[in-house]
């Protein structure tokens, strides 16, 4: 535990903080009184008490008081008693956990996926990776902007997104396309009939439509692709997390593209059939840097795709 700790206080003064005597406090609080904390720590009363008393001098504030033959806390008290709770909570977690880390030998690979892109494609690309039977994946979402940035901070080993990286000679990062699959559009039974699978792409025109929202790369490809067929779609949501999107469209919200890479796990949703398959292709780029580049399953995933 360390012993102190430097303090802002608002006045702009630096005051010493003693984390041990606020153990000492949350002892007492616990116990409810300054003997049997003495009793549970195996120290003198007089000790603790000087102790707690240091803390209260430091903070400014009284945080206990009599009641009865023992304390209880006042408002001030009971503020620094939570605080205390939480610190040492984590704290009693922080040998097992570094038991755990030390005998159970991992590899982390954390991925930022951009808001726009397939899931269902995301996680066929990430296959060489999901291989490792010691792997430890962190998956964050978010736009391409936010992501960059962490990678570039190396708070993450990958980016998957609908772009390559923007010209930025202070992050320095590398981009490859690592796939380029065509987009089907897929529905529940109670919307793809026959009529509108032999109709297709004309029959988007009278289905209920779900598509990505504008910031999406995939988006713009789409929309392009109604513009030369002339076909005025009838969207009736707009998503920008395409899970999310393939959720609502396998609830019977409408009809949806995906990318035909990611068509396996779509099984996974019962009663989703193909309309028809369009045109336009999704694709999805790499993002790194020189250091994330070496890291192992980052190699294999890239190298997976390029074959």
């Amino acid at each position: 535990m360390p012993a102190t700790a430097a303090q802002s206080s608002p006045g702009g003064d630096v005051a010493a903080f003693n984390y041990r005597h606020l153990y000492y406090f949350w002892v007492v609080a616990k116990e409810g009184g300054f003997a049997r904390a003495a009793q549970r720590l195996d120290m003198a009363i007089q000790t603790i008490s000087a102790q707690v008393r240091e803390l209260e001098k430091s903070l400014g504030h009284q945080l206990l008081k009599p009641q009865g033959r023992g304390v209880t806390l006042t408002e001030a008290g009971d503020v620094a008693y939570a605080r205390a709770e939480e610190i040492f909570q984590i704290g009693q977690r922080i040998p097992q956990e570094v038991m755990q880390a030390a005998t159970v030998p991992t590899i982390r690979l954390s991925v930022g996926l951009s808001d726009g892109i397939s899931k269902l494609a995301a996680h066929k690309l990430l296959g060489p990776a999901l291989q490792e039977s010691q792997l430890k994946l962190v998956c964050h979402e978010g736009e391409i902007e936010q992501l960059t940035a962490e990678l570039a901070l190396h708070h993450l080993d990958l980016v998957l997104a609908g772009q390559p990286a923007a010209h930025n000679s202070n992050l320095r990062l590398s981009s490859r396309l690592i796939s380029s699959s065509d987009v089907g559009w897929f529905g529940p039974s109670q919307w793809v009939h026959k009529a509108d699978v032999d109709q297709f792409p004309q029959s988007l025109s009278r289905l209920p439509v779900l598509l990505p929202t504008a910031h999406s790369p995939l988006r713009a490809s789409l929309d392009r692709w109604f513009d030369e067929l002339q076909i005025q779609p009838r969207v009736v949501g707009e998503f920008e997390d395409s899970a999310l999107m393939s959720v609502f469209g396998a609830g019977g919200l409408g009809v949806f593209p995906a990318s035909l890479i990611g068509r396996d796990d779509l099984s996974l949703m019962k009663g989703l059939k193909l309309l028809g398959q369009s045109e336009v292709k999704e694709e999805i780029y790499a993002l790194y840097t020189r250091r994330s580049s070496h890291h192992p399953l980052v190699q294999s995933i890239l190298q997976t795709a390029q074959a």
